[in-house]
């Protein structure tokens, strides 16, 4: 019986990535190419060619040109290539950004993206009264805990939003909220406010605060959020900054194609 907790891919389907990855990369190089041009590039036999690229043409991420003709690039890798691209925008656009807003605050300021249910930092800046060291980027936060986390988490399709809250919540302070009925009511405000805050959720001592950043299509495709210690970012200064970081994101939102009226 096959080990499905071992965490490990059978020699033969990594073998078969690797071989598929090689098609890919063929028609990427070459344009277009039969099935006999990919078994002799591959080393195999073209039985073997046919199954890898039948698999990939049922992703979209191969296509044949004309009946019994040569394979081409599928859109689906466009589209794959789109979603990587619009978060490298993202980054790189969000950079200045998260950096002007960091000095203006004084405050450690991040961008973060929704990634399989939970949040992703993609940009850091530290404003001159910011006291962590922490680089956050690239690390994986919780969505229910964080304030960048709720905002994506309340601006999820309402069956994905749904399906996470059926989740068991984690709880990482005395004070992360961890009832799903409490939480939706939340990220009901949240919506409507516009902002996102979380009180000593994630970490005892920080605060943080959060709004939304818009896609062209007026779809909430990140948030940017200023953190620090509570002594310093009250409630009070917390609504205090509300409307600079809604300012700051709205510039970046424009950058990214979307245009309020």
């Amino acid at each position: 019986m096959r080990n499905q907790d071992s965490g490990k891919a059978a020699p033969s389907q990594v073998q078969s990535v690797d071989r598929a990855i090689s098609v890919l990369e063929l028609l990427a190089r070459n344009g277009e190419a039969g099935i006999t041009e990919i078994a002799g590039e591959l080393g195999v036999h073209k039985s073997t060619a046919s199954r890898l690229v039948s698999v990939l043409e049922s992703r979209g991420l191969v296509e044949q040109l004309g009946e019994r003709g040569k394979y081409a690039i599928g859109f689906g890798i466009v589209r794959l290539a789109g979603a990587a691209t619009g978060r490298m925008d993202l980054a790189r656009l969000g950079r200045q950004t998260c950096q002007e807003l960091a000095e203006s605050l004084g405050e450690t300021v991040n961008i973060a993206v929704a990634d399989e249910g939970v949040a992703i930092n993609i940009s850091q800046a530290r404003g001159h009264a910011a006291i962590t060291t922490q680089n956050w980027t690239g690390q994986r936060t919780p969505l229910h805990a964080t304030s960048s986390g709720k905002i994506l988490l309340a601006h999820l399709e309402e069956a994905e939003r749904r399906r996470l809250l059926r989740r068991k919540l984690e709880s990482y302070t005395p004070r992360t909220t961890v009832d799903p009925a409490d939480l939706a009511g939340e990220l009901e405000r949240i919506v409507t406010d516009g902002y996102a805050a979380c009180f000593e959720e994630f970490e005892l001592g920080m605060h943080a605060v959060a709004v939304p950043i818009f896609g062209p299509g007026g779809e909430v495709v990140a948030a940017i959020s200023a953190s620090g210690p509570s002594y310093r970012l009250s409630r009070q200064r917390v609504r205090q900054i509300v409307r600079p970081m809604a300012e700051a994101a709205a510039e970046l939102s424009s950058q990214l194609g979307y245009f309020t009226e």
